[in-house]
């Protein structure tokens, strides 16, 4: 395993490993139980690891980009409607936030 993204806080991380995983990637999530005691202990406690490390180089440049911008810039024109609840949402979203409908 190959640390890929220190996190600020448990739900950052949680959604840097739910990408790398939408891409193909497996990913853990480490130390985000220590959070609470940040006030005493280093800063880099919850971090996102990348578990097959021949994998690293690919979730470092995905990471990057989803950090910029670049994979919502990407499926921006792509915006989609809900066929179960009639959300409208974003076209980087393969499920809807509403009602968990998987997009279609």
């Amino acid at each position: 395993m190959k640390q890929v993204h220190v996190a600020k806080h448990a739900p950052e991380a949680h959604l840097i490993r739910g990408f790398l995983e939408s891409q193909g990637i497996e990913a853990v999530v480490r130390g985000e139980y220590l959070t609470s005691g940040w006030g005493e202990l280093p800063v880099d406690l919850c971090s996102v690891w990348v578990v097959d490390e021949a994998q690293f180089e690919r979730a470092n440049e995905l990471l990057v980009d989803f950090l910029k911008g670049g994979f919502a810039r990407k499926f921006s024109g792509e915006r989609w409607t809900c066929p179960q609840c009639g959300e409208r949402l974003e076209g980087q979203f393969t499920a809807c936030w509403n009602c968990g409908t998987t997009r279609k």
